[in-house]
């Protein structure tokens, strides 16, 4: 009686990595459906910095525009420790549509005094970030050009836009991946802005 010949051990091996892909996509599909069947909404899920210290940013500004004061806005600098206030960081760039989309509650959200509003711009050409912002209007208080990505890296943003909600203390409380909802303002952002914790109690 003829055994089948194994297969070498090599093939084996590369048979393997060929799955890990598949692998990897499967689990993520499995927490965004997990997200879905609990009733969470699959863009507010959390940050693996949520809880954590915030990375120290320092980033060169984006020239040629105001604040809605009227003021230059400056470059991006949080400090380890904080800033001392609030902190509402938004990664964006002008190739995402899904940042245009968000554009006009940034706008209204800008006015609360109850937070800073910073802008990382991502991976983006400085003539057409420039022209986004100028079209739409500027609502952050600062922004700083992220032009190779590595400070998106720090943050673990997986894309954009993702938003992150800072304490006065430089810890991260909150994050949002994907455009911004009112929904989601409301049930998520607010009552931590109240509350100033993760869970939304003090």
């Amino acid at each position: 009686m003829s055994q089948e010949p194994q297969r070498p051990r090599s093939v084996r091996r590369r048979l393997g990595l060929a799955a890990l892909p598949l692998v990897a996509f499967i689990a993520i599909g499995a927490v965004f459906l997990m997200a879905l069947e609990s009733g969470r909404d699959p863009q507010a899920l959390p940050s693996a910095l949520q809880g954590r210290a915030a990375p120290a940013t320092t980033l060169a500004p984006l020239a040629g525009l105001a604040r809605i004061d009227g003021t230059p806005t400056p470059g991006l600098s949080l400090p380890q420790g904080g800033t001392g206030r609030m902190v509402l960081v938004n990664v964006f760039a002008s190739w995402c549509a899904p940042c245009r989309q968000e554009h006009p509650l940034l706008m209204q959200l800008a006015r609360d005094e109850r937070f800073d509003l910073v802008g990382i711009n991502y991976k983006d050409k400085v003539d057409n970030a420039q022209a986004f912002l100028r079209e739409l209007g500027n609502p952050y208080e600062a922004i700083g050009l992220d032009t190779d990505g590595r400070a998106s890296i720090d943050w673990g943003v997986y894309g954009v836009p993702e938003t992150y909600l800072v304490s006065p203390d430089g810890i991260v409380l909150w994050k949002a991946t994907g455009p911004l909802t009112p929904e989601i303002v409301t049930r998520d952002l607010l009552p931590r802005l109240d509350k100033g914790a993760p869970d939304g109690t003090s």
